[in-house]
């Protein structure tokens, strides 16, 4: 047996490669939101055509996500934690600075779909070695600065907004995720998945994920338990443009309630695992911080007014949003060292990748029952959030569990 190398303090490497590696991802991730509407401007686009292409390239991107997640997984626990982040950082890091150099749509979206791939192993991976090489006391504080950096990763996307043209801004994004490669190259492996990789047990396989119902059913509820958060950042910030312009709203900046829902998400992020770790529950915080986020969402759409008040509520509904560091925290404890990363990489994809559906989903609301774009993504969020809340209820408490276990 491996004798662990147990972190106590939240500063420590293992936080520190997962931390800046998740800021980066979600630099990247949320680049395309605060550039959609600029970079098909640029290649020509314009009027519903424009809408139409970033839908599209949105959806084509979290596909990647998905596909992603489950190439990624299963890599990270048959190959090991750090593998996968290697190799993540090095895909999307190509892929943005690909990115800079696109003249037509369809290119676009190959670029896209390739960075979503790269994307997928980011948060998986790295919430898993964190919470692996941390004390079970402490290993709430550790997935608190890994999800509080992402946040901030996204609020740096939405400041260059305004600073740098599109091309530059997916140029930088690929060069600092090679100078991340770099640093990554003295990062060490968990000696939790060691140790585990040294017995028979099968280790990244979908079918044992899938062989126990038990299993089934916390895998499914994790995922439900992510979506309101990308319903939220995916549709009601990205779409705030066409939601003003339906209420004749004029001088909304995308930008400026891109960055007031992540800096939201920030101080959500860093309080709701304080309030984790303080109150020794990961439920109990989850299903506030969830509440919260349903009466800032519903307060959104009541106050549609002016832009101000559209600006302003973004900030609560991330606030609301803000419980991250406690959902990817919680998923990575419900599952064994063996199916760990799979999970987590997939959970936090496939929660991602929703929109997909969630697009769809709100389209065909408005097309059928002819309520409009608000009132679509008002029922469709009615769904999301009644469902994470159902799941989180259902699902065991695990603050304090050991992960030191394997799924049989």
């Amino acid at each position: 047996m491996t004798t662990h190398k147990i972190y106590h303090s939240p500063f420590n490497i293992a936080v520190l490669v997962a931390g800046i590696g998740f800021f980066i991802d979600a630099f990247d991730l949320f680049l395309f939101n605060v550039y959609r509407i600029p970079s098909l401007k640029d290649l020509g686009l314009s009027g519903a055509g424009l809408t139409s292409a970033g839908e599209r390239l949105l959806s084509i991107q979290m596909a990647g996500m998905m596909i992603g997640g489950i190439i990624t997984g299963i890599i990270g626990d048959k190959r090991g934690r750090v593998t996968v982040l290697y190799g993540s950082i090095l895909l999307y890091s190509l892929a943005n600075f690909a990115n800079s150099f696109v003249h037509d749509v369809n290119t676009y979206a190959i670029i896209r779909f390739l960075a979503g791939v790269g994307l997928a192993g980011e948060l998986g991976s790295g919430i898993t070695l964190v919470s692996e090489s941390m004390s079970v006391e402490q290993r709430g504080y550790g997935t608190i600065l890994v999800a509080t950096l992402g946040a901030l990763g996204a609020v740096t996307a939405g400041l260059i907004g305004d600073y740098l043209p599109w091309r530059e801004a997916f140029l930088a994004a690929g060069v600092a995720g090679g100078i991340l490669l770099i640093l990554r190259l003295r990062s060490f492996e968990s000696s939790m998945f060691l140790d585990a990789s040294a017995g028979n047990e099968k280790r990244g396989s979908l079918l044992l994920l899938f062989s126990s119902r038990k299993r089934v059913l916390k895998y499914f509820a994790c995922i439900l338990m992510g979506i309101p958060i990308w319903y939220s950042v995916g549709l009601l910030i990205t779409l705030s443009p066409e939601i003003a312009k339906m209420h004749n709203i004029t001088g909304l900046k995308l930008s400026t309630c891109f960055i007031l829902f992540q800096v939201g998400i920030s101080a959500g992020d860093l309080s709701s695992g304080i309030l984790s770790q303080m109150f020794k529950s990961r439920k109990k915080i989850l299903l506030s911080f969830m509440a919260l986020g349903v009466l800032s969402t519903g307060y959104h759409f009541i106050r549609i007014s002016n832009s101000q008040q559209l600006s302003a509520t973004s900030f609560f509904m991330g606030l609301g949003c803000g419980y991250l560091s406690v959902f990817v925290t919680s998923t990575a404890e419900h599952f064994g060292t063996n199916l760990r990363v799979t999970v987590t990489a997939t959970v936090t994809n496939f929660m991602r990748g929703a929109l997909v559906l969630l697009i769809p989903l709100h389209q065909f609301f408005e097309r059928v029952c002819g309520i409009g774009l608000t009132g679509g993504l008002l029922v469709t969020g009615c769904i999301v959030w009644g469902l994470a809340i159902i799941s989180t209820l259902l699902l065991p408490e695990t603050f304090g569990k050991s992960l030191a276990y394997v799924e049989e």
